[in-house]
């Protein structure tokens, strides 16, 4: 009886894992899509239109087109490290998908330290990035992985510091407990008394994920592609599958740290009591697409900055203001506690 049970627990986690990687994937090819239109619009342009209604198959069309080329390795490459340092961003990255609180209940693995766990799988990610660009054997794609390197280094610093004054607030490493502790909160959310952290969370998770105006390890106008100059076809795909992986993996690490995850803020509720019909994941996802959509109206709005700015702001600005606020949250828990 109780293998039968075991079995119908693993069956269904199986299930669960396949359902979540599945909408994943589909997220992120039609976040291209939807990418080009907005960009489109904001620069007075149509963007994709020809497949299908309004361009709506664009996706289906680009990993078609991903497959049917043809997958070239350079001689000059270290042909193993060269292979599987794609896999490493995007395994690293997916992986953080696992902790994620889609909702009440709704997760694979509700661990004790999921804001920890979410920091180092980020962290090991971008070791993919420098060996794809060590093992190019190219200059352009060695400047992009030491640019990632420097750059991770610096607002990764930023971006834990920010959360650790979250889960000071909260009292908890887990995800789902930060939730509550926001629900059960005078605001309802972070965003509001953490408003110095999570400023600091949004600047950094643009630089976390190589995204304009922080994307120095591509710069295409300096670097040809950056450490993605000599891949193609399949594992150049796999390194924007992980990209925008990662996009939603801070969208989310937003939503649930900053504002309230699935939860809506009590007073809200108590105003518009018919918003307790809508389910959490609903809310969940609402917020994400809010973060997603901020993305992509910085690229079409904001040019690079300089890789000398780009650490300048990193070190000089919001590192100092992810003390200050991490001190402000200290001093608040010790007089209101």
């Amino acid at each position: 009886m109780d293998r039968t049970l075991d079995f119908y627990q693993f069956g269904f986690l199986v299930l669960k894992t396949v359902f979540i990687f599945a909408i994943t994937l589909v997220h992120v090819a039609f976040t291209t899509y939807a990418e080009r239109k907005i960009i489109g619009r904001a620069q007075a342009r149509f963007g994709p239109k020809e497949v299908g209604p309004h361009g709506i198959l664009q996706p289906l069309a680009d990993f078609l087109k991903i497959f049917g080329k043809e997958d070239i390795i350079p001689q000059s490459a270290y042909q193993p490290v060269f292979k599987i340092a794609p896999i490493i961003v995007f395994a690293f990255t997916a992986v953080n998908l696992t902790v994620i609180p889609f909702e009440q209940g709704f997760i694979l693995a509700d661990l004790n330290v999921g804001v920890l766990f979410i920091l180092a799988s980020a962290s090991l990610a971008v070791y993919g990035i420098i060996l794809a660009g060590w093992s190019s054997n190219s200059r352009y794609s060695f400047l992009g992985g030491l640019r990632s390197a420097a750059q991770v280094l610096s607002y990764e610093i930023a971006l834990t510091l920010s959360l650790a004054s979250v889960v000071l607030m909260a009292g908890s490493l887990k995800l789902s407990d930060i939730v509550v502790a926001q629900h059960n909160s005078l605001f309802g959310f972070y965003a509001i008394p953490q408003i110095i952290g999570f400023v600091v969370f949004v600047i950094a998770a643009f630089a976390e994920t190589n995204r304009t105006p922080f994307d120095l390890p591509e710069a295409e106008t300096e670097l040809v592609a950056g450490y993605l100059t000599e891949y193609s076809a399949f594992r150049y795909a796999l390194f924007f599958l992980g990209e925008y992986t990662a996009m939603y993996i801070m969208a989310s690490l937003a939503a649930l740290c900053y504002l309230g995850g699935w939860t809506v803020p009590k007073y809200v509720m108590a105003i518009l009591p018919f918003l307790k019909w809508i389910p959490g994941w609903v809310w969940f996802l609402l917020k994400v697409y809010l973060f997603i959509f901020l993305y992509i109206w910085v690229r079409a709005t904001f040019p690079r900055y300089r890789f000398d700015q780009l650490l300048s702001l990193g070190w000089k600005v919001l590192i100092p203001l992810g003390f200050v606020n991490l001190f402000i949250t200290i001093l608040f828990k010790k007089l209101f506690a």
